[in-house]
Order: C-alpha cells, then structure tokens, then sequence
C-alpha cells in the first residue's frame, strides 16, 4: 500500500517539474492598460521564454502576436520650448497698441475674520479654600505590598 501510495505521488508531481518550459498568453490585469516587453505590447499575445520569479536566471522573452509600441509618441501638441507653431487649434492675435479700450472694472472687495468668544472673569484666589492634609512622615511598617 505504502509503495503504491509513493507511485501515485511520485507520477502526480512529474508534471509540475517540467510546467515552466511551455508558453505564455498574456492577459492585462486591467482593460486599457497595456503589458509592454522589449518595446512590444504583448497584451493577449503568445511570449515563449519568459521564466518570471521562477529561475535564477533570465532568458530573452519572444512574443508572438505583439505590435511595436513607439517609445515617443508624436503628438500634436505645442511646446514652446521647441519653438514650433501649434498645427490646429487657436491662433493667438496680437491686438494693436492704439485700439480702443474696454471700460474698467468696479472695485471689488471682500474680508472674512474669526475670533475666539471672551474669556469669563476668573478670581485670583478662592474666597473660602479647602483645608490642607497633611500625610504622616512616620515609618510604615507591616508588609511592603497589601495583599
């Protein structure tokens, strides 16, 4: 029996030995969000040679079915560091110096404050004090702790 139940783990444990030798399909983990290796987006994609955390050593994914993700997307937006003209969108006139200008705005003005509420009256001393006590400075004796 004993021999027989150490076959059957035995067989059971062969295959996962040899399970990271195969193929991988890569699904994101979020929608939207692409896995990029090498520069390839490998979302739902085959990457063959990808061993992970598994081994102490790496080996250069292939990716099979990935598209070749530009590293510096070309966008039309200006930077005027670059010192180019934006291709669409608003173009900026310069008015003239001696146009005609609009009236001026009226005065605006607005202030908000907070305090704390006043303190009541207080009395230096007590009209009537407590009487003072004062502790025995004899010795103690009978046990260091009460039990």
């Amino acid at each position: 029996m004993r021999i027989g139940a150490a076959l059957a783990l035995s067989m059971a444990m062969t295959p996962a030995a040899f399970a990271g030798g195969g193929f991988e399909i890569v699904i994101p983990g979020r929608p939207g969000v692409p896995v990029i290796i090498n520069g390839v987006d490998a979302s739902y994609a085959v990457v063959e040679g990808d061993w992970g955390l598994g081994k102490g050593t790496h080996v250069q994914p292939t990716v099979y079915g990935g598209r070749y993700v530009d590293p510096v997307p070309h966008v039309g937006r200006y930077y005027p560091s670059s010192g180019r003209m934006p291709g669409y969108g608003r173009m900026e006139i310069e008015p003239p110096a001696n146009r005609k200008l609009p009236q001026p705005a009226e005065s605006y003005h607005q202030s908000w404050s907070a305090q704390s509420a006043p303190l009541p009256a207080q009395s230096n001393v007590p009209v009537d004090p407590p009487a003072i006590i004062y502790a025995p400075q004899g010795e103690r004796r009978g046990p260091p702790f009460p039990r």
